[in-house]
């Protein structure tokens, strides 16, 4: 059982490879991608930023989490968030446990701060699921996520949204109310052509810009991942 645990934990570890190995040719790709993130608008700040992909194991949660840790190297404060209520993994990635976290803040009036969470990533917090409601749809939509949200952008740099798959709910298009932009994960030689396209037209319907597509597992020639901003 011990083994099995140990298994895991590295498991989760290697996911973090901008942490583990901030030299690699796909860390610099991340770091890439925060540039390119930056630069995307002249005209406004894209401080808060969800992050979905089109359907289920697509890699959206590792994207985020790198994602998450390259802007953090950039001495920037930033707060991940784990918005994917039916199936939350932000917690075993930084191995931190989820008893409580944004739903429980949710129903505290969207005062979240007690229950964020240090990473080992310095100028990284994350915010847990928490326990899964039976409503997140409407618990997403509610005052208090907003307010939540507010107060967030008061105290961190960068808030990033691990949203759920935007094809499976409509989790995506409630959290994209109160985002300044959408990055959509699709994963090469996985996603369908039509399931890309229609996630792409869902997120153009809420509104949100679309900040870029992130071609997550690309095979290159000298490294097994590769990740394409555009």
């Amino acid at each position: 059982m011990a083994r099995k645990k140990k298994q895991e934990t590295n498991t989760n570890q290697r996911k973090l490879i901008t942490w583990l190995n901030s030299k690699s040719p796909v860390s610099e790709q991340y770091r890439t991608i925060r540039t390119n993130i930056q630069y995307s608008s002249v005209d406004k700040e894209m401080q808060a930023i969800v992050v979905t992909s089109a359907g289920p194991g697509e890699g959206k949660s590792t994207t985020v989490a790198n994602l998450a840790v390259t802007m953090a190297q950039q001495e920037k404060k930033v707060l991940l968030i784990d918005a994917d209520l039916r199936k939350p993994t932000v917690h075993y990635t930084f191995r931190r446990m989820n008893t409580h976290g944004m739903i429980n803040a949710l129903t505290n009036h969207g005062e979240y701060a007690s229950y964020v969470q240090e990473t080992e990533v310095p100028n990284l917090d994350i915010l847990p699921s928490g326990p899964i409601p039976p409503n997140p749809s409407e618990i997403l939509g509610s005052r208090s996520m907003a307010h939540l949200v507010e107060l967030a952008r008061e105290q961190y740099d960068v808030i990033l949204f691990d949203a759920p798959p935007v094809l499976a709910v409509t989790d995506v298009q409630v959290i994209s109310r109160h985002c300044d932009g959408s990055i959509l994960v699709v994963k090469a030689g996985s996603t369908e052509n039509d399931a890309a396209r229609k996630a792409k037209e869902l997120l153009e319907v809420s509104g949100v810009p679309i900040l870029g597509c992130i071609l997550n597992q690309k095979k290159g020639m000298d490294q097994s991942y590769y990740y394409y901003y555009g």
